[in-house]
């Protein structure tokens, strides 16, 4: 029998297995579409800011940066030059519907193989681009990459992982996120000073993990669950007895078996997200994405050295500021690893969002009493307004970054876990698309109240995460239904009211378990 353990006052099954080093091996491998993720998130802002990139596609921009008497909130205002960040993210959007059904009809190993395979076309079209419209296509490219990973990843992760390191395990995912930013900082601080084509060899270099994903395809395994939901049940066996280490896998099994019962019995997936019974994990998954964004990190991540050379960094200075800001992000996410399965999903963003409230509304003021359109801050207060965004990333690492894809890809019953995979992931680039596209507008038009802008945005992803966020830490991902929405003070009236059937599937599922 497995064992019995408490969580939150309430008691369910932990099923036997250990952490096998295979597991390992294919969780490091699938989070390398989250290093393609990062790095195309911190390459496009440095390289943005070089001059050589500049000064071939876009040469008013690159005027007005060399001139003195600019606005400083202003120089980079081009919808062009946002257009080449904002795209990929674009793309990504329509993709990861397209890669719901994908990872549903042929799994998740095959969604991560056609996800490098875009992203390698990618890199070729934008490395060898001699025009605006090759770049754009190349990034269109790597947008549906990174849709396609990112629909798959996260819950290819989720899957393979034992319940009572779940979290950690997904976080692999976001870590590789940070240390592809870190990366791209570093090879664009070196790549600014390789004339004329370093900006080339920085947006060429996306190839490196794309292969090394591709490659690793080949080599990790299907997860139990998709397996077991496309009627490979003897597959789907042997895989849960090879990645949990032992042969004594009924009781896991069972319960997969019964969600597969239970999902198959749902012909339309989409539509069944539109019920009411479906719509805590919906509504959870999409607002954690807007609110994601809407911290303010991509701004930061995105624009890191145009942001540092507005308050009067050099651009060197400024590209080697972002690559502190990278670290900053690695190391608060190794943070995340070690404590969402200790202190839980709640605690951490809670604090983050007090921590981030501050940092941004201290930027805010500071930016507004002394950095006028066309001066510059001085070096205390500069080297304050550096220390203050690194204490921005540092909270925003080990809480709504990683969280953002985690609470999702554990939340969703498997009837609806791509289908409504897909809803969070899209909703996450349409938000990722809008702050890539205007931030530049945003920054030339409000100036220093952008910052107070995401400060209140903040302010109000708290009270959300306080009243109305539940705690899933070390919940089996198919007892969600079970142990958190019915157990919750507001969710549970959306539970069971506009499907007849559901309380029959539910002790299905509970008879799988037992």
């Amino acid at each position: 029998m497995p064992a019995v353990i408490v969580v939150s006052g309430r008691e369910f099954q932990e099923f036997e297995g250990k952490l096998t080093f295979y597991v390992i091996l294919c969780a490091i491998i699938a989070a390398f579409g989250g290093l393609v993720f990062g790095y195309d998130i911190g390459i496009s802002g440095g390289v943005s800011s070089m001059d050589d990139f500049l000064e071939e596609f876009f040469p008013a921009v690159y005027r007005r940066k060399k001139s003195v008497q600019e606005n400083n909130y202003c120089k980079y205002d081009d919808q062009y030059l946002q257009l080449f960040t904002s795209s990929l993210y674009l793309a990504a959007l329509v993709a990861s519907f397209i890669a719901s059904e994908v990872c549903t009809r042929y799994g998740r190993r095959p969604t991560i193989m056609i996800a490098s395979l875009f992203v390698l076309i990618g890199v070729v079209l934008n490395a060898a681009g001699t025009n605006i419209a090759m770049l754009i296509i190349g990034r269109i490219s790597l947008g549906f990459g990174v849709g396609f990973a990112n629909q798959a990843v996260p819950l290819f992760l989720s899957e393979i992982a034992p319940a009572r390191i779940r979290g950690a395990l997904n976080i692999l995912f976001q870590l590789l996120i940070t240390i592809g930013i870190l990366i791209a900082n570093l090879v664009n601080y070196f790549m600014s000073n390789v004339h004329p084509y370093g900006w080339r060899i920085s947006l060429g270099l996306t190839g490196v993990p794309a292969i090394i994903l591709c490659l690793g395809s080949l080599v990790i395994t299907e997860t139990p669950t998709s397996l077991i939901e496309r009627e490979r049940f003897e597959e789907g066996k042997e895989t849960l007895k090879k990645i949990r280490g032992t042969d004594n896998v009924d009781d896991e099994f069972d319960q997969i078996l019964a969600a597969s019962d239970m999902a198959r019995q749902v012909k339309s997936p989409y539509k069944k997200l539109m019920k009411r019974s479906s719509r805590p994990p919906l509504v959870i998954a999409i607002l954690l994405q807007i609110f994601q964004q809407f911290t303010g990190i991509n701004a930061i991540m995105f624009y890191a050295p145009v942001l540092f050379q507005t308050v009067g960094f050099k651009n060197d200075a400024s590209l080697l500021s972002s690559v502190i800001t990278g670290l900053v992000n690695v190391l608060s996410t190794m943070v995340s690893i070690y404590l969402v399965d200790r202190a839980g999903r709640r605690v951490l963003l809670l604090q983050a969002s007090v921590q981030m409230f501050i940092t941004q509304a201290i930027i805010g003021a500071i930016l507004t009493m002394d950095l006028s359109a066309t001066g510059s801050l001085g070096r205390t207060e500069a080297a304050i307004v550096v220390v203050l965004v690194c204490l921005f990333v540092m909270s925003f690492a080990w809480s709504w970054g990683p969280l953002g894809w985690l609470i999702p890809s554990e939340t969703f019953p498997l009837e609806t876990r791509t289908s409504g995979f897909a809803f969070a992931v899209s909703s996450n680039m349409l938000c990722t698309f809008i702050i890539a596209q205007a931030f530049l507008s945003m920054l030339c038009t409000m100036q220093a109240g952008i910052f107070f802008f995401f400060a209140v945005w903040i302010l109000i992803m708290g009270l959300f995460a306080f009243f109305l966020l539940p705690e899933t830490k070390s919940i089996p991902v198919d007892e969600m239904t079970k142990r958190v929405w019915k157990q919750h003070w507001y969710w549970r009236r959306y539970m069971g009211e506009d499907d007849p059937d559901e309380d029959v599937r539910q002790r299905k599922l509970e008879m799988g378990s037992s």
